[in-house]
């Protein structure tokens, strides 16, 4: 990998990690602001609408300029997001501009590798990169339970600015001054990646032409053999993520009696797990094999439903380790354990199935249109299932019986997936057959 792509993966890694810490501290001041439970998966549901709605428009403004300067731009429009959150505006409004930042800059996050490297070397630079963006996710869910904790939240509270009232007196308020200094920082590094040099076509501004331009693009996708599966996974593997984020923080509550900031750092375990499936995958997996991952989905989605079933109550509270301060108590290993084990399952088939996905789509159209397609596909799922899950936790339903229902749901999608990857083999090996008859 050239110096470019290192560049380009800490542009990411400050971006992400800011992202994922603000979350937790819109979180936290949803509970300061006391509003009921089914707010708070809106949140996310919030931050992605922009992925939706505006699909078919970020993949032209991502390639109208060079991919660096498309990143500054959305990293500033962050930012703002995090100004207008922490002088009163509601946590929901505030976090979906967040969203309308990060919808822009993905496509020129991930047109930038296609633009940079040759097609053998996708699966590593998104092994990388996913692993990257999962160490950021480990890292800023982490770093929001820390910052909204009591002690780190008093101690920067204890800051006094001379002369300057900042009016910031909550965690949650001073969590977000800190996570807007990361997003600066995030924009600094993104002035310093360089032009690739490639250039598209004259964009269109007519967003009727766009409309037009982006459906012709989505069918396109759908339409290929290849495209169409991986973006199937791809499109359950972000919306199962999502919701999944949400399920461990109430699962830690009602299973594992922990409270926000508690269960906040346990939601990073599974992403432990993620980043170590995505490297291997990234070892491991040629392109040319990377349909050959699927049944893995089936075994994550499995593995997530024994979660229902196990609560820290089944153990006796011994400490089995201790680094520093840090005690890991008996009754939660089974529950590391698991979360781990899903994240790996999921890591180690969503890294060849992106890179595929990044590939069709670079060949048959731009790597910022094709990027635009598969976030508009992926976030759908998102909204749908985090509404989904919303209404469960409005109607009170039992964790568990969510946790069973959404494992059982992704194994079956999983196996529909497979089942239509066969029957497309099948159709191409008929065909080529013929072909060779008529030959």
């Amino acid at each position: 990998m050239n110096r470019s792509f290192y560049i380009i993966m800490a542009a990411q890694f400050f971006s992400s990690l800011a992202d994922n810490a603000l979350l937790i501290a819109a979180i936290a001041l949803l509970v300061q602001l006391e509003a009921p439970a089914w707010m708070t998966p809106l949140l996310k549901l919030f931050f992605v609408l922009s992925y939706v709605l505006l699909a078919a428009f970020v993949g032209a403004f991502a390639d109208s300029r060079p991919k660096g300067n498309v990143m500054f731009i959305t990293n500033t429009i962050k930012f703002v997001g995090c100004v207008v959150m922490l002088f009163g505006s509601h946590p929901l409004l505030a976090y979906a501009i967040v969203g309308l930042g990060a919808a822009a800059y993905s496509p020129a996050k991930y047109g930038i590798l296609t633009e940079l490297l040759p097609p053998e070397k996708l699966v590593a630079a998104n092994g990388w990169i996913e692993g990257l963006t999962v160490g950021s996710i480990i890292m800023g869910t982490v770093l929001g339970g820390v910052l909204i904790s009591k002690s780190v939240s008093e101690s920067l509270l204890g800051f006094d600015v001379p002369v300057l009232e900042t009016g910031i007196d909550t965690a949650a308020e001073s969590a977000i001054m800190i996570i807007m200094m990361i997003y600066v920082l995030a924009a600094l590094i993104n002035l310093r990646i360089p032009d690739t040099g490639a250039r598209y076509e004259s964009q269109k501004t007519n967003p009727i032409e766009l409309i037009k331009d982006f459906s012709i693009c989505f069918k396109t996708l759908w339409a290929d053999r290849l495209g169409q599966i991986s973006l199937a996974v791809t499109t359950l593997f972000w919306g199962a993520g999502a919701t999944l984020q949400f399920i461990v923080i109430k699962w830690a509550q009602v299973a594992l009696h922990m409270n926000l900031s508690q269960g906040a750092i346990l939601q990073a375990i599974s992403a432990f797990g993620v980043a170590g499936g995505a490297v291997y995958a990234a070892w491991r997996i040629p392109l040319r094999s990377s349909l050959k991952v699927l049944p893995y989905g089936i075994a994550m989605g499995l593995v997530v439903c024994v979660m229902a079933v196990y609560n820290s109550d089944m153990l006796p509270n011994i400490t089995v380790l201790t680094v520093g301060k840090f005690e890991l108590s008996l009754k939660l290993v089974p529950a590391y354990f698991l979360l781990i084990l899903v994240g790996w399952l999921a890591g180690y088939f969503v890294v060849p199935m992106n890179a595929l996905l990044q590939h069709r789509g670079h060949v048959l159209m731009s790597a910022g249109h094709s990027i635009a397609v598969q976030n508009f596909n992926e976030n759908i799922s998102v909204l749908m299932m985090l509404l989904i899950y919303s209404g469960l936790i409005w109607l009170d339903v039992p964790i568990q019986a969510v946790i069973i229902g959404f494992g059982v749901v992704v194994s079956a999608i999983m196996w529909l997936v497979i089942k239509r990857h066969a029957a497309n083999q099948a159709e191409y090996d008929s065909m080529h057959l013929i072909g060779e008859h008529k030959h």
